[in-house]
């Protein structure tokens, strides 16, 4: 059995580069951790290796930013662990719990293991070491950014440590890993990556990755000062929003435009590196037609649904409701086919798949429309509201809708921010974490059955069992 913290090898993270940017990761044979830390080959397999884990990672990261929340749901409910995550009845020996747990330290054991190497590399053999240092910095922080939002306290980790020294870490405070972890990373990989990338490296993450994480990292702290400076830089590094919304979302089409700051990549063809987006986000309603019109191999699953009540939510004129919500499908004649057994579905996944679950699309980590919302916010909540509503107002006519008026109040352009928030990036994974960020979860989800200790998820307890020791992995309150 796998346990918590635990040193792990480099044969396990060391992989070849790839068809799609660089994700075609494949293990290497079995090598000592010395034999392979030499070269700058070497310290970039090593890196990419960090990206497998985090790959894998974000095949369910719809569970907790978008299933947790109130725009979606299990529709079909014969699933007994989804459902218990819609209501607040989840366990802690749930398998998501044990393997996200895993995963991300995992994620942090490796970008450790580079950190350390890396510091006595010899210059002349690895002449790409700023690089390395910033991608595993920006994946460390990365992790770590997800896990004190999921479980709050967690053990803080900084270099490669062994089975003992795993048993004896404590949890550590929340904002203490923010100040001496996620921020300094953050700011240290965005010193030192590349703008832009070209060629197979295209989707690493960018100075500008970096700086739009760390805006909202800054926001999730309430630090609105360091949010506005922050998301004021990105907003200078050339992006801009795609004309057409619909655009963001239309796979025939290269992901990495304009509007892309960073994604979780993934890459079809049967190389073990598709994700099941495409499958678990249609209605089962959709039976054959997932195949015939849509070109979904296998079927549908129905694992996350937009309810109708996102769907009615919407304004109908708006241009981002009918590919965040849907309610049937055009046939090749264009004449559209509502659903009866479920309703509603998101297209914000569908990409033609040539198996079961091998789907191309990539998981929308952070893009530029996030950060013109995120700015605003920061502005607003800095007593800048007539500074704010402009960029506001840039996602607003981008979906056809009117512009706000400059002169509304602070309190009323912050419930605009929140509206446009819900709207624009609904079914991508944000919900759940902005509900708990801006205070709103407990009011919003009340109907769902939550408590307040539901803020947090369930360490679990395979992890707690293994410790044995409360005061150094003790539970989440008021979980079993």
């Amino acid at each position: 059995m796998n346990k918590i913290l635990i040193y792990i090898l480099l044969a396990s993270v060391v992989f070849a580069s790839c068809k799609k940017n660089f994700i075609d990761l494949k293990p290497k044979s079995t090598a000592s951790v010395d034999d392979v830390y030499k070269t700058d080959k070497d310290f970039h397999d090593a890196v990419v290796g960090i990206y497998a884990t985090l790959r894998h990672q974000y095949e369910d990261f719809w569970i907790f930013g978008d299933l947790r929340a109130d725009d979606s749901w299990h529709a079909l409910g014969n699933d007994a662990f989804l459902v218990s995550v819609n209501t607040f009845s989840m366990s802690s020996s749930a398998n998501l719990m044990i393997s996200s747990w895993r995963n991300y330290y995992e994620i942090v054991n490796r970008a450790n293991m580079v950190l350390s190497k890396i510091a006595d590399a010899d210059p002349a053999g690895v002449t790409h070491k700023d690089q390395y240092v910033a991608e595993a910095e920006f994946l460390r922080a990365f992790a770590y950014f997800d896990m004190v939002r999921i479980w709050g306290d967690v053990p803080l980790v900084t270099k490669p440590i062994s089975i003992g020294e795993g048993y004896m870490t404590a949890r550590e405070k929340v904002a203490t890993i923010y100040n001496d972890l996620i921020i300094p990373d953050l700011l240290d990989a965005e010193s030192k990556l590349p703008a832009a990338y070209t060629g197979a490296d295209v989707g690493r993450p960018t100075k500008g990755a970096a700086a739009a994480i760390l805006g909202r990292v800054y926001l999730t702290i309430k630090d609105f000062p360091n949010a506005e400076t922050k998301l004021q830089e990105v907003t200078t590094m050339g992006y801009k929003l795609l004309d057409n919304y619909n655009d963001l979302f239309d796979y025939s089409k290269d992901e990495h435009h304009s509007e892309y700051i960073f994604d979780i990549e993934y890459q079809d063809g049967g190389l073990g590196m598709g994700i099941s987006f495409s499958n678990k986000f249609l209605p089962k309603s959709a039976g054959s037609a997932a195949d015939i019109f849509y070109g979904i191999k296998g079927g549908a699953d129905e694992e996350n649904t937009p309810t109708i009540d996102y769907y009615n939510a919407f304004d109908p004129s708006d241009k981002r409701r009918d590919v965040t919500v849907a309610k049937g499908f055009y046939d090749k004649d264009s004449v559209f086919h509502g659903f009866i057994q479920i309703a509603t579905f998101t297209k914000k996944y569908l990409a033609v798949t040539p198996a079961l679950n091998d789907s191309k699309v990539n998981w929308k980590v952070i893009r530029y429309a996030d950060v013109l919302l995120m700015y605003a916010e920061a502005l607003n909540e800095n007593d800048k509201t007539a500074e704010a509503i402009p960029y506001l107002n840039q996602i607003r006519t981008r979906a056809g809708l009117p512009e706000y008026d400059l002169s509304l109040s602070k309190d009323d352009t912050r419930d605009k921010i929140y509206q446009e928030r819900r709207f624009e990036l609904g079914m991508e994974g944000v919900r759940w974490f902005d509900l708990v960020r801006t205070g709103r979860a407990l009011d919003v989800m009340a109907p769902f059955g939550i408590k307040p200790f539901n803020l947090v998820w369930p360490i679990p307890l395979v992890e707690i069992q293994i410790i044995n020791d409360p005061a150094v992995l003790p539970q989440n309150p008021s979980y079993d």
